[in-house]
């Protein structure tokens, strides 16, 4: 069996290669893990197949036959990971674990119009959004069991990715391969912040190496609750360029606002309400560092990144965890950017690099201090990584 090469930016070693878990008959194209079982896992794949894991036994537990074609997507119901949410073509269905025998779902929702690309639950388990190629975003109250409010017409194309912001209860944040970054108000149906990363950025500059397609967003990942007050209110975006991007989500709140504060109705006279900012809190986020820019200077990706996730183990929300299609895997320690106070040298945020054989689909970690980066690639066998 072949070894898996780990590169830090201090050594090079050669670690021992990863566990494997078998079940799929085809490519995987996701995983999840349990937050409140840590150990168990499950993957999806192109054969409609979800398959569940027990890290501390040897096979697998189940296969859950729930589609006939290729899943895209699978997610738990915080607060109650016994339910399990699937995507298929242009269907959610709901799961029971406990009947994963019968494989019988218990709802299934089908107001996409296109495939859907991921769905995700609000960490109050009462909205699920599913994003789709239409660049439609359906947001779900899976309390009532009925469609709550339709997002469209900000995407150009593919809508890839969909996040809710856990600190904002009636925000989303979605990313296309329309190189869009865009803020939605769902309660109201409505974007009100459209980032463009397909702009140049004045200050990137051109490294050797470094991957020249499009910004497109083909993932992003925000801080869950419980990671909020160690981390910044920020959101990590992979893109088709092969930069990581870290984005601190408040300051272009902070600025959204204030330009519509600015820009009052024709014929109207603006009123402050509270949201324009005071010259002290101008003065502080122009001394705030806002942006941070993983690429290929910082040892970062040399293609496309697929996907991007947040460590849940040891200090949650740490390391950022990206993936991409150079075949390899990059762990970045990056929580002391944003710290003022901390002076940060663009070759210290590489905390471990993974070469893998084959382009990385999706990623995820554990709660656990060993086996606790879980990658699907390009193949049908899932593996399993120790970071420490």
């Amino acid at each position: 069996m072949a070894e898996t090469s780990v590169k830090t930016n201090e050594t090079t070693t050669t670690g021992p290669p990863a566990r494997r878990l078998r079940g799929h008959k085809a490519i995987a194209t996701s995983c999840i893990a349990s937050r409140d079982r840590p150990g168990l896992i499950a993957s999806a794949a192109e054969d409609g197949c979800v398959c569940w894991f027990d890290m501390r036994c040897k096979d697998l537990l189940h296969t859950m036959d729930v589609a006939q074609n290729p899943i895209s997507s699978l997610c738990f119901k915080p607060g109650n990971e016994d339910i399990v949410y699937v995507s298929s073509e242009n269907e959610v269905k709901v799961f029971d674990v406990h009947m994963l025998t019968s494989w019988k779902p218990l709802e299934s929702y089908s107001y996409n119009k296109e495939e859907i690309n991921q769905i995700t639950c609000n960490s109050k388990s009462s909205f699920l959004a599913a994003a789709d190629d239409g660049g439609d975003i359906k947001i779900i109250d899976i309390r009532q069991k009925c469609l709550y409010k339709t997002l469209r017409a900000a995407h150009e194309s593919i809508c890839s990715s969909v996040q809710f912001l856990p600190w904002r209860p009636w925000e989303v944040i979605t990313g296309g391969l329309d190189s869009k970054l865009i803020m939605w108000d769902f309660s109201k149906g409505r974007p009100f912040k459209v980032m463009d990363l397909g702009k140049s950025e004045p200050d990137s500059s051109s490294n050797a190496g470094q991957c020249f397609n499009p910004a497109f967003v083909h993932a992003i990942a925000v801080p869950e609750a419980d990671m909020l007050d160690k981390t910044d209110k920020i959101c990590v975006v992979a893109r088709g360029d092969g930069v990581v991007d870290v984005i601190n989500i408040e300051s272009e709140f902070r600025a959204a606002k204030s330009k519509g504060s600015s820009n009052p109705k024709k014929g109207g006279q603006r009123k402050s309400n509270g949201s324009v900012p005071s010259p002290s809190s101008e003065k502080e986020d122009q001394n705030q560092r806002t942006r941070l820019r993983l690429d290929y200077s910082s040892g970062g990706h040399t293609a496309a990144v697929s996907c991007v996730a947040f460590s849940v183990f040891g200090e949650k929300g740490r390391y950022i965890i990206s993936g991409g299609n150079d075949k390899a895997v990059k762990v970045w320690n990056w929580s002391g950017f944003f710290k003022a106070d901390e002076t940060c040298n663009k070759d210290d945020f590489l905390h471990l690099n993974i070469s893998l054989g084959r382009k990385v689909n999706w990623l995820c970690t554990t709660p656990t201090d060993s086996e606790n980066l879980v990658v699907c690639d390009t193949s049908k066998v899932v593996k399993v990584y120790t970071v420490a």
